[in-house]
């Protein structure tokens, strides 16, 4: 059972592994703004550093996440949920959207994890939920359709049984409302990607400070 920063650390942790490995594991700063990102999240968190570590050390007690033994000069971690529940990356990608955007179908599931795998049909993300649903230990359950929804919804049980919410029906967005939010999702993104490399300039900085700092 885990709660809701244990779920978004777990989440972006899976999400860096495959969609950007060259930066993987996480070192706290990293994991931290991964964590409040305002793209592909739902919902959009603000964690403090001291919540991230809380979390951190409660997944390390339940075994699904350790301290990278990669040699570096900063603490990294990364998550260790493919060894322990034999999962391949294709699980591991539907598993990820789950956790950082909660319930979706399987088309929202197949367009939103193609940047962590590729999917050829629907039929595929069907088949691997249904994998996920039928182990001795189901990590995904479908829910009942919802009014005004034509499609069922799916949802990761590392926190239990979802609480099913009844939502009013509604008409679908406007066409130029869905170009808006496209925009909006590809704003999102650039501010995500420049994040990163001001993460990374910032420890290029520091570490070329501890080498001047040698020989001073």
């Amino acid at each position: 059972m885990l709660n809701p920063g244990e779920l978004r650390v777990l989440g972006c942790l899976i999400e860096k592994e495959l969609t950007t490995p060259e930066y993987y594991p996480l070192t706290l700063n990293a994991l931290t703004n991964a964590c409040n990102q305002k793209s592909n999240r739902e919902p959009v968190l603000g964690l403090e550093e001291s919540d991230v570590v809380r979390a951190l050390d409660s997944l390390r007690f339940k075994q699904l996440v350790v301290l990278s033994n990669d040699g570096g000069r900063v603490p990294k971690y990364r998550h260790i949920l493919a060894e322990r529940l034999r999962l391949v990356p294709e699980e591991l990608a539907l598993l990820g959207e789950l956790l950082l955007r909660g319930p979706q179908t399987v088309g929202e599931l197949r367009t939103r994890a193609e940047r962590m795998t590729h999917f050829p049909d629907l039929a595929t993300v069907e088949e691997i939920l249904g994998e996920l649903m039928t182990q001795e230990q189901p990590l995904v359950t479908r829910l009942p359709r919802q009014p005004g929804r034509k499609e069922p919804r799916y949802a990761h049980l590392f926190s239990g049984e979802p609480e099913v919410a009844v939502e009013e029906s509604s008409p679908p967005p406007e066409a130029a409302r869905l170009r808006v939010m496209a925009g909006d999702e590809r704003l999102a993104k650039v501010e995500e990607e420049v994040g990163a490399l001001r993460t990374e300039v910032a420890e290029l900085r520091r570490i070329v400070a501890e080498f001047r700092a040698q020989f001073e």
